[in-house]
């Protein structure tokens, strides 16, 4: 689900009585066990660098389009391609999104969550969702395995798929009266979010000397496109829970509506993890896993994840595109050469989300299974 979300897994079962982390966070009880990270105090001592020369690289998706000069493009298109390069993500600013449609999706969110749990549980996610196809409102809890060890996250989620239209389960969306245009807004939204994602593809194949729709055309007519809304309530031990701990995201990229005031996102570079602030009007994208392998490990699918605070509630949108399950992927040809030989093979998507998922779940990358 992923840049905080995460996508996939096929053998989770839905437990018998769920504890929404909603609840949890009401009850004020400490975290239960299944919420404490194991390594949680190794990962703690990687303290949040203080270094400011590591900031997340700010990117004008203004400077991108046919309305900039050529300079201003070449200029912007190296800045894109030098942050993929290092960091995998960046604040995009002057992407025309307007600023009042990104207050109003992050209203109807939050109303979302506002409500009672017996509303929101209409919404539920169904019993042995497979986790690359999971639709509607849940918790990590709800996809356990409860033969596993596996570790709790402190979120709640609501997610939908958006593209394509005909694959939509519409009985998962929260309707236009509760809360009020949560689908018009949505679907707003995701029209505009769907535009971004085009034109910062476009500019990362130029950046590469590829043609302007070779990265576009490698995700396919039939896109896969969905929606991830998460919310973090606050959480008495941030020391010993994750909101989402470290990941990679598993498609071709993703577009981050951030919460306006609450930062909680951090990415790793250099060994160090960095905060990513909150920059209202800003957006943050980030690669996945599969542009990784696409652009032959040029870019880099960062490893970030979602801390917890004990105070304030925390919202964040995630817009995931990825090609369609039925699909394949492999490196672009004319990315490889003797400087950079192959480094991943053709791989099926719907096998390599399978893989990622049991990677996911061991806290592994899935670099290793699609590696040549």
């Amino acid at each position: 689900m992923d840049t905080e979300g995460v996508v996939s897994s096929s053998s989770h079962t839905q437990t018998a009585q769920v504890k929404y982390v909603q609840e949890l966070a009401i009850s004020g009880e400490e975290p239960p066990l299944k919420y404490i990270q194991k390594d949680i105090v190794n990962v703690r001592r990687n303290q949040v660098t203080t270094d400011d020369s590591l900031s997340l690289p700010i990117i004008d998706i203004s400077r991108l389009t046919a309305n900039a000069s050529i300079e201003e493009k070449e200029e912007e298109m190296e800045k894109l391609k030098s942050a993929l390069k290092s960091w995998g993500m960046f604040q995009a600013i002057g992407h025309a999104i307007p600023h009042n449609l990104l207050d109003d999706m992050y209203n109807v969110s939050k109303q979302f969550f506002d409500l009672p749990v017996e509303e929101k549980q209409r919404y539920a996610s169904p019993k042995d969702d497979a986790f690359s196809d999971i639709h509607g409102f849940g918790c990590d809890s709800i996809l356990a395995n409860t033969d596993d060890d596996q570790v709790f996250d402190w979120y709640d989620y609501l997610n939908l798929l958006i593209e394509p239209a005909e694959e939509r389960k519409l009985r998962y969306w929260p309707g236009d009266d509760s809360p009020l245009n949560f689908r018009k807004t949505l679907n707003e939204y995701s029209d505009q979010a769907r535009s971004l994602s085009e034109v910062i593809l476009k500019a990362m194949a130029k950046s590469l000397g590829l043609k302007e729709n070779d990265l576009v055309n490698q995700l396919g007519d039939r896109q896969i496109v969905h929606t991830q809304i998460n919310f973090y309530p606050p959480c008495s031990r941030p020391d010993l829970v994750y909101g989402i701990r470290p990941h990679t995201d598993a498609g071709a990229i993703t577009v981050l509506l951030q919460d306006p005031e609450v930062e909680g996102l951090q990415v790793h570079i250099d060994d160090q993890w960095v905060s990513v602030p909150c920059m209202p009007g800003a957006l943050v994208v980030n690669i996945g896993d599969q542009l990784q392998i696409i652009t032959n490990g040029i870019f880099k699918s960062p490893l970030h994840r979602a801390m917890t605070n004990a105070e304030r509630t925390r919202i964040s949108l995630a817009m995931f595109y990825a090609p369609h399950t039925d699909g394949e992927i492999e490196p672009v040809a004319a990315l490889i050469d003797e400087s950079n030989p192959r480094k991943y093979r053709n791989v099926k998507v719907k096998d390599f989300l399978e893989a990622f998922d049991q990677n996911y779940l061991q806290g592994k990358r899935v670099y290793d299974w699609a590696s040549v």
